[in-house]
């Protein structure tokens, strides 16, 4: 009697086991985790170290390093597809788009640079922008840096940005931000006082603006000297 005790005792933990297992698979969604097999191989790589951590070593380790790593190659993929870019009216490549914005529609002053910035402003595509402002052997009277493509902005953008405005001061370069349309950009620039140190006049909402703005600025100086 005692034996067959100890075998009714295990029936319900055999029980439970067996729901455990059907519910494990059901959680499991396989067919998610095959799907992911078929995306970019960063996320196969993150899908494969946190799930070698959660069996091998334990839940909570394998989330953080697993956000850790996707926070990385989100990053790494910002500074991948973001851009800045030199602009002047001999770009082909910016006359073939069908865009009504694009520089080959318009006619770019002398003495005037423009500057366009494809993407988010944080420290990846910030060192890209310094760069490409390296490449100016004569500082123009006047640059233009377009915004309309930057979504965000963060701390290593903004002390970017107030560095091209001291080095214009130095140079004896105005300075025109156009097309600043995200609210998160705007705010983040009025949090910093850069856009009451340029002055809000020097902050246009398009690019023709900002072309008639250098324009008058160009006849003012010729008008002084």
């Amino acid at each position: 009697m005692l034996f067959v005790g100890k075998w009714a005792a295990l029936i319900p933990m055999a029980t439970l086991a067996g729901i455990l297992v059907v519910i494990a698979y059901n959680m499991s969604e396989w067919e998610s985790f095959i799907s992911v097999f078929k995306g970019p191989r960063s996320d196969v790589a993150v899908l494969l170290t946190t799930f070698l951590l959660t069996v091998l070593v334990d839940l909570t380790v394998a989330i953080e390093i697993g956000i850790v790593l996707a926070a990385f190659l989100f990053m790494r993929k910002m500074i991948k597809f973001s851009n800045v870019s030199v602009l002047t009216n001999n770009l082909e490549d910016q006359q073939e788009m069908k865009d009504k914005d694009a520089i080959g529609n318009f006619m770019i002053p002398e003495n005037v640079q423009v500057f366009e910035i494809m993407g988010p402003l944080f420290f990846g595509a910030a060192y890209k922008f310094k760069d490409a402002m390296k490449i100016l052997e004569k500082p123009p009277q006047v640059l233009i840096i377009r915004m309309r493509h930057v979504p965000i902005i963060d701390a290593t953008g903004i002390r970017t940005l107030q560095e091209v405005y001291k080095e214009t001061i130095h140079r004896k370069t105005k300075l025109i931000l156009s097309e600043v349309h995200s609210g998160q950009v705007r705010k983040e620039l009025q949090d910093a006082r850069l856009l009451f140190a340029i002055g809000k006049a020097n902050v246009t909402e398009s690019f023709p603006e900002a072309l008639s703005k250098a324009r008058s600025i160009l006849s003012d100086r010729e008008i002084e000297i």
